[in-house]
């Protein structure tokens, strides 16, 4: 178990916004946070991250568990000029490790194999602002990977994307899942693509005081996520299935 969530409730100022929500999230799985536009998926992940102090219950990390958190694109300054390997590197906290020539060592290996498995070694000498939305987006996923992370948190990652760059992602999310049997756990609008890729999923709803947790299947069936989605999540799911 990476992490374990007990009865939280979440919210601003002592007050909560959703009701509390337990679940645990194993290695390997991917994890969907789904749910309308302000209904708290945000604030529910900034609390998994301990951005945010819990109004009440727990969230238990693993003592062994290392988390690399990929958030949304415009966090980076734009204005600020950086080189795809430079953006990477930031990935890999230092810290006094530069008296260890040994570390050093390992990092560079660690940046490398990031830049590798998110496909951005060919770019490591780019700017970063200079590239597609898509190409951006993986050199964060290799920052992330940088740390060795056992579940990468990542905040919309398809946000600005064509459904071409979108479903690339996913697919990379998917390959990293496998390489190196990693979690992933993030927030996410894109349904049809989240309904093939994800595992689990929790679903969202603050206006109607709903966080259901549980496998994608369960989640998607549920009359909330039904009267607001309909079968967009089930029908790209079977559909992936059946063409396995």
């Amino acid at each position: 178990m990476l992490i374990e969530v007990e009865n939280l409730v979440v919210g601003y100022q002592k007050t909560p916004i959703l009701p509390a929500v337990s679940f645990a999230v194993e290695e390997g799985e991917v994890w969907g946070i789904i749910g309308p536009n302000g209904s708290g998926k945000s604030t529910l992940l900034k609390t998994l991250l301990g951005l945010l102090p819990p109004i009440s219950g727990k969230v238990k990390l693993n003592a062994n568990t290392r988390l690399g958190y990929v958030a949304q694109r415009h966090a980076l300054d734009p204005a600020i000029p950086s080189r795809v390997v430079d953006v990477v590197t930031g990935g890999v906290e230092l810290g006094w490790s530069f008296l260890n020539p040994t570390h050093i060592l390992k990092s560079r290996e660690r940046i490398q194999s990031a830049m590798v498995d998110a496909d951005v070694l060919k770019l490591k000498d780019r700017q970063f602002n200079e590239l597609s939305e898509g190409q951006k987006q993986r050199v964060l996923l290799a920052r992330a990977l940088a740390s060795d992370p056992q579940m990468i948190v990542l905040d919309e990652p398809t946000s600005a994307m064509d459904q071409t760059a979108e479903r690339q992602v996913f697919e990379l999310l998917g390959e990293l899942r496998k390489k190196r049997g990693l979690a992933v756990l993030l927030v996410s609008h894109h349904l049809p693509v989240l309904g093939e890729f994800a595992t689990h999923a929790i679903y969202v709803d603050s206006d109607e005081q709903v966080m259901i947790p549980g496998d994608i299947e369960t989640v998607c069936h549920c009359n909330e996520c039904v009267t607001r989605y309909g079968d967009a999540l089930h029908r790209h799911r079977h559909t992936e299935e059946c063409n396995h």
